[in-house]
């Protein structure tokens, strides 16, 4: 996933300097906030390939199980939150963001066992984009919505080349990449909710600790002891540095140093990025007609971002 997954789509997100993330941004912040945010997505989404050639050895399950772990573990280490004087309003709204969080990395993990990375995450990105189109209520954005629907047209073998579902994309790897979808927006959502009631970052290591509790009793189910091996913890761990830990840290250093608007439309070249991950990890090649599909969703997730910049504030929905 690509999730990108702490930062979702940006426009859409808290501002970042209320997170509390360390002053000083030491030697990372030496390459530059679009470095930053560069080296955040090729983090997520190399993390995401070397997630792929683990499933063999563990299941997309117990990956999923593997990552939520691990980086809920550095992140309750670091963020080390606060457990008493919170609302039970505050305490349902962390379940809830815990509970999207899992269903999203378990949704789109299930997509990537079955269709090409760069496939799934461009999939996947029309949640956050449709999030977008919907909250802006502008007519311009039924433009972007145009280009996104001619994108997933080409994906799904409009172009008549033999290259998309109905030639190549599985329809159950294509129907969980959407539902990732679904639950990148909702991630937005409550990412913004859980934000305004838990300092710093309390609440995402709140709500990775309640993902990984709920994905765990799976992850055993599906490969029990082989969760045990070293090799295949060692590779776990790589993989929720990698998709998580790394990315978040980047990422939250950059929006320091950048408007959210420019982080939010670097964010939008996610699907390229996958695209390229999945070709130097995996040997995923993309046909001329995938590759067009890939750069329609792009572009339309880059204009919806630029004309959300025009509003006054960001427009997420109050709990």
């Amino acid at each position: 996933m690509t999730a990108p997954d702490t930062a979702a789509t940006p426009q859409l997100a808290p501002d970042a300097t209320a997170t509390g993330a360390p002053g000083s941004p030491g030697r990372l912040g030496a390459l530059g906030p679009v470095g930053l945010v560069l080296a955040g997505g090729i983090s997520v989404q190399f993390g995401g390939a070397l997630a792929v050639t683990l499933m063999p050895r563990a299941g997309a399950l117990g990956v999923v199980a593997l990552r939520l772990l691990v980086a809920a573990v550095v992140l309750l280490v670091i963020c080390r939150p606060r457990l008493r004087g919170h609302s039970r309003t505050d305490w349902g709204t962390v379940v809830v963001f815990g509970v999207t969080m899992a269903a999203m990395n378990g949704l789109f993990y299930q997509a990537v066992d079955r269709i090409p990375l760069g496939a799934a995450v461009t999939l996947e990105v029309l949640g956050p984009l449709a999030l977008s189109v919907v909250v802006s209520r502008r007519a311009l954005n039924l433009v972007w919505a145009g280009l996104a629907l001619a994108g997933v047209f080409l994906l799904s073998g409009g172009g008549g080349d033999g290259g998309g579902f109905g030639g190549g994309l599985d329809l159950v790897g294509v129907a969980f990449a959407l539902g990732a979808g679904a639950m990148w927006a909702a991630y937005i959502v409550f990412s913004a909710r859980t934000g305004r009631r838990f300092p710093q970052a309390d609440g995402l290591a709140l709500a990775m600790a309640v993902g990984a509790l709920l994905f765990l009793p799976l992850g055993l189910a599906e490969s029990g002891t082989k969760l045990t091996d070293p090799v295949t913890l060692g590779l776990g761990a790589a993989v929720a540095l990698l998709s998580s830990v790394l990315p978040y840290t980047l990422e939250l250093l950059a929006l320091r140093r950048m408007p959210a608007s420019t982080f939010a439309i670097m964010m939008s070249l996610e699907p390229a990025v996958a695209a390229v991950a999945g070709f130097l990890i995996l040997d995923q090649t993309l046909t001329t007609i995938q590759a067009a599909a890939i750069a329609l969703v792009v572009a339309a997730s880059m204009g919806a971002v630029r004309t959300q910049v025009g509003r006054s504030k960001p427009a997420v929905p109050e709990a």
